[in-house]
């Protein structure tokens, strides 16, 4: 994930469209399902309560949050799966925090124009300095950000960015390039690939030498609106602990709004439109904001934490050492920015606590059912919202085999829509796991709905991709939309106005609103899943052009 290797490895699982999976006409009424929904409802109301302070990692929301995972795993009737015998992995974290009082500025044309954090502007720092203080550092364009030798596609060329502010777009090249444009299709059309996302952007500009780096936002490339960004990254943040952080990202990182941008480019005699679309040719050069400079003056809190990753576990009777995971992650954004109620706690009901009810679901029906002949694990990790940090530590530090690791079923906000017809999940992830989810949902009388959005990069935005990039088979179940009362029409509708209305704010709370008969039908697919597999001898693989085969079939002889 911290290479240009593997976005270029990447580049090939977007690239190719999903193909949609042909169906019958599927049943008028909603199949009976194993999994209750007052129970997912029950504990999703605790754990987006106002008494767990959006559950942040390294606050005291964090102890309070695995005291009631691992309570409920026990009651479940699962064993304890984490380090030295007990339910937890310790996950070591490097926490940052921005602090006052936060001088941030841009000067143009002469005149000195003040900038305030989370408005339109939000600046991160994830290196262990005590201070940041830039005077004047130039502004220079680089376009989409991106290097790909094998597309032959460098926006940098060159460019010295040493003591400099790189700005540049979000998403790919192509996002909106025009048939005849030079990036038409290249970085696969609509479908976001790695060399579109925010993190790989803050790696590339560190491997160029720059000194920070600010993504302009748009909506629509970004696939979230401003209150999304701030409230993202207008708190604490965390990344694992590197041996050497500037390798990984420029001293200042962030954002600014797009009305922010076309001001700058137009105080440097430029336009941002036309610019934009000389950053969709393999010939764009970077240019400097003429004139246009960057200032920066603030404190930074830096430590070292332990967090945690929670692991319960049903134990295989046959083959012990062969394990499926069900995964959610626990944390969400914790106390931060106030909306306009003035509420400030982050509560994240459906993102994601009704991942964690839903593993603690699924743990129950494994537990009271037959034992399984294969080993399944439900881990709830943390610190996905900072970059999924859980999940990459595990998957670096595996507390059971990888190579022997049959799948990962990952968990993250399920709909409160209601019931669907439909069942999707996050990306295209072209391996047989997403086959046998699809035909599991035919024989209830369901379908599969490929990612409605594909531009939003979703595979590279949840836990199972820690998984997937060491060659494990893995997906997030994603909630259909073509729901039994309403169709398509009304599941999109809803699910649009979570995007714009609750998600990564303080109204993702628990309400009456919320139907969870939905998320339990989805979970009772998703166990007959994980229960056909854990009572097989089925390894289910990548096809072939998945970049991650070659990855698995490495391990091969640890499986024979």
């Amino acid at each position: 994930m911290k290479s240009s290797l593997l976005a270029v490895l990447l580049l090939s699982l977007a690239s190719a469209a999903p193909a949609v999976i042909a169906h019958a006409a599927p049943a008028s009424q909603p199949p009976a399902t194993p999994a209750d929904p007052q129970r997912l409802s029950d504990d999703v109301k605790v754990l987006s309560s106002d008494a767990f302070q959006g559950r942040g990692p390294a606050t005291p929301a964090e102890a309070k949050s695995i005291d009631f995972i691992v309570t409920h795993m026990k009651a479940a009737g699962l064993k304890p799966a984490g380090e030295r015998g007990g339910w937890t992995q310790d996950v070591p974290l490097a926490r940052f925090e921005v602090s006052g009082p936060v001088k941030l500025s841009v000067t143009a044309g002469g005149a000195t124009r003040p900038l305030t954090q989370t408005q339109e502007i939000v600046v991160q720092v994830l290196r262990p300095v005590d201070k940041v203080a830039i005077a004047h550092a130039p502004l220079v364009f680089v376009g989409y950000g991106v290097h790909a030798p094998d597309q032959g596609w460098d926006d940098f060329k060159g460019v010295d960015l040493h003591g400099k502010i790189a700005v540049c777009l979000i998403n790919d090249p192509d996002f909106e390039a025009k048939p005849g444009e030079d990036a038409y299709g290249k970085f696969g059309g609509k479908a976001e690939t790695y060399y579109g996302r925010w993190t790989y952007k803050y790696e590339e500009a560190a491997r160029q030498g720059a000194l920070g780096l600010l993504i302009i936002h748009e909506t629509d490339a970004a696939s979230y609106g401003w209150n999304t960004v701030k409230n993202s990254n207008g708190n604490a943040q965390f990344d694992i602990v590197r041996d050497d952080p500037a390798k990984s990202h420029p001293l200042l990182q962030g954002w600014i709004q797009h009305d922010l941008a076309a001001d700058l480019f137009k105080s440097a005699g430029l336009n941002l439109e036309t610019e934009k679309a000389r950053a969709r040719s393999s010939g764009f050069h970077p240019v400097q904001l003429k004139g246009e400079t960057f200032s920066a003056d603030f404190t930074v809190n830096h430590s070292k934490i332990i967090s945690h990753n929670v692991l319960g576990k049903v134990e295989g009777t046959a083959h012990p050492d062969q394990t499926i995971f069900y995964t959610a992650h626990w944390d969400h954004l914790g106390v931060g920015q106030p909306d306009a109620k003035g509420d400030r706690i982050y509560n994240g009901a459906i993102d994601n606590a009704d991942g964690v009810a839903s593993i603690l679901e699924l743990g129950r029906l494994f537990a009271k059912g037959p034992a399984p002949k294969r080993t399944v694990v439900f881990m709830a990790v943390t610190a996905e919202e900072k970059g999924l940090l859980g999940s990459e530590y595990y998957a670096s530090h595996p507390l059971y085999p990888i190579g022997k690791t049959v799948a990962d079923i990952n968990i993250d906000a399920l709909s409160g829509s209601g019931a669907a017809k439909d069942v999707s999940v996050s990306g295209d992830s072209k391996g047989e796991l997403q086959d046998m989810l699809a035909a599991d949902a035919g024989k209830e009388g369901r379908y599969f709905t490929p990612d409605s959005e594909p531009q939003a990069g979703h595979f590279f935005r949840s836990d199972h991709f820690s998984f997937s990039k060491r060659g494990v088979p893995a997906l997030s179940v994603e909630s259909g939309r073509d729901l039994y009362v309403g169709g398509v029409a009304v599941g999109k509708a809803k699910a649009d106005a979570y995007v714009a209305q609750r998600y990564h704010q303080p109204a993702d709370e628990w309400d009456t609103s919320i139907d969870f008969r939905g998320m339990a039908l989805d979970l009772g697919l998703v166990y007959t899943l994980g229960r056909d597999l854990a009572d097989s001898n089925q390894w289910p693989g990548w096809k072939t052009g998945s970049e991650f085969k070659t990855l698995r079939d490495a391990s091969a002889a640890e499986r024979h």
